[in-house]
């Protein structure tokens, strides 16, 4: 996560905000109150539909017709407000700061987030961006080591076939190992099988490249199937 992280209160102007997000190249600030409540988020995403850009856009004659004098209301102060409280999104989606990263990627998901405001004790302590998520990744790019044993990569190439895609599509494959140089054959059932199995190699500590070699057959081909009786 972020910390510490920049916060607004809800009686700020929306160009406090907007001066914020674009001087720290941000797309999201917490709001808060002047005793660090959280109160809500503001995002680039609520200040879109302005006036001011002429992005409101008209609604259908449909929706005007069911729109009600409250939503019509509500619409009007998000889209002309000149206060944070005014745009901000209201009870924002939050995680605690020992969850874990799975957690978060789930949360984001399901409500269609970008970022989760951190909480300790009530308190927004940091933030957690999908960019922190990335930043997260950045191991991942480093060079894989050198093979020093072509059997313990096997066996790892192997075991991780295995633990990824089940046994029966390990023992479809064969593994051949040379100075770290990994060839998958064989014949698999499904195209997909393909990559996935690629990339369970690429994966492996000490694969410094995978060729894959394997062949895509139908699954009932070689079978027989006994003609229904007459």
């Amino acid at each position: 996560m972020t910390s510490p992280v920049f916060c607004l209160q809800p009686t700020q102007g929306i160009s406090d905000a907007i001066q914020l997000m674009l001087e720290r190249r941000i797309s999201g600030v917490p709001v808060t109150t002047p005793q660090g409540e959280l109160v809500g988020i503001v995002t680039e995403g609520d200040l879109l539909r302005r006036h001011e850009l002429g992005t409101v856009g008209a609604h259908s004659w449909l929706k005007d017709l069911f729109l009600s004098p409250g939503s019509r209301a509500d619409e009007y102060v998000h889209t002309h407000g000149r206060k944070i409280a005014d745009v901000m999104t209201d009870q924002p989606v939050t995680i605690e700061p020992d969850a874990r990263l799975s957690d978060a990627i789930d949360m984001m998901t399901v409500h269609h987030v970008r970022r989760l405001p951190v909480l300790q004790d009530g308190r927004v302590i940091g933030i957690l961006a999908r960019a922190d998520v990335l930043r997260a990744l950045m191991p991942l790019a480093a060079e894989p080591p050198v093979a020093t044993d072509d059997n313990v990569i096997r066996e790892a190439v192997e075991a991780a076939l295995e633990r990824g895609l089940g046994a029966g599509v390990r023992d479809l494959v064969k593994v051949e190992v040379y100075r770290g140089a990994v060839v998958l054959s064989g014949a698999v059932t499904d195209e997909r099988l393909v990559s996935a199995t690629r990339v369970a190699a690429e994966n492996t500590p000490g694969v410094t490249s995978v060729t894959n070699q394997l062949i895509v057959v139908g699954p009932f081909v070689g079978a027989s199937v006994p003609a229904p009786p007459l």
